[in-house]
């Protein structure tokens, strides 16, 4: 078992939202809402890993979760 951090990203253009996964570059996936995005990000997160597998490529493991931080500044 592995745990990786998603981040859900509401989609103004298309509703619903895009998630990503930080640890594992271009791992990316959608859905209308945050329970059909965490199914699908481990859906996708299970795939992506399967391919590396089978590629021979080393599992990335998370170290450390990513931080979200807001800043303001002038506009």
């Amino acid at each position: 078992m592995r745990t990786y951090s998603i981040v859900v990203d509401p989609d103004p253009d298309e509703g619903g939202f895009t998630v990503t996964v930080p640890a594992l570059p271009g791992c990316v996936t959608q859905g209308e809402t945050i329970d059909e995005c965490i199914a699908n990000a481990q859906e996708a997160i299970s795939v992506y890993l399967e391919d590396l597998v089978a590629a021979g490529e080393p599992i990335p493991e998370e170290k450390e979760a990513p931080q979200l931080l807001r800043v303001t500044v002038a506009a």
